[in-house]
């Protein structure tokens, strides 16, 4: 009787089968939201389940817009990539602001600390990725629109949900 020997090869799962445009902007996640489904005619819609990740042993949570397109078998994620937590008093130690909270600014995507939102598009066929980001940088207030490489970006499983 012969054994069959079944492998698994790790490198399968970091395999990226997503583009990732980073977004430099002032709006709001919401106002983004809503300009981004005027340009491009998807329909991004406020996911309840933010992305929550541990930085500096406090949880921080990011706000997520998603639009999953049945027909060409895409989905888009909106998400925040800054947000402000506070120190606890643990971590500020003895100053002369104890009394204050004190916040940081802290990144979903910690290689990307600039970044405002990135915009993670999934699909299973070719995208014309130049012309969305074309008409992305069409809108008002996006100072800036470009493609990342996932596969350079360190933190890039803070993006697998």
């Amino acid at each position: 009787m012969t054994k069959l020997k079944h492998q698994i090869h790790l490198g399968d799962f970091d395999q990226v089968d997503y583009d990732l445009l980073a977004i430099h902007t002032t709006l709001e996640d919401y106002r983004l939201a809503y300009k981004i489904n005027q340009n491009l005619g998807i329909l991004l819609f406020k996911n309840e389940n933010e992305i929550p990740v541990e930085i500096n042993k406090q949880l921080a949570t990011f706000s997520r817009f998603t639009y999953e397109d049945d027909e060409t078998m895409m989905t888009w994620d909106l998400i925040q990539n800054k947000q402000e937590i506070e120190l606890p008093p643990s971590i500020i130690g003895n100053s002369l602001f104890q009394e204050n909270s004190i916040t940081t600014q802290v990144n979903l995507v910690t290689d990307l600390k600039k970044v405002d939102f990135v915009l993670k598009i999934e699909h299973d066929e070719q995208i014309e990725l130049k012309e969305i980001i074309y008409k992305l940088n069409k809108i008002d207030l996006i100072s800036a629109v470009y493609e990342v490489n996932p596969n350079e970006i360190k933190s890039k499983n803070n993006l697998i949900f």
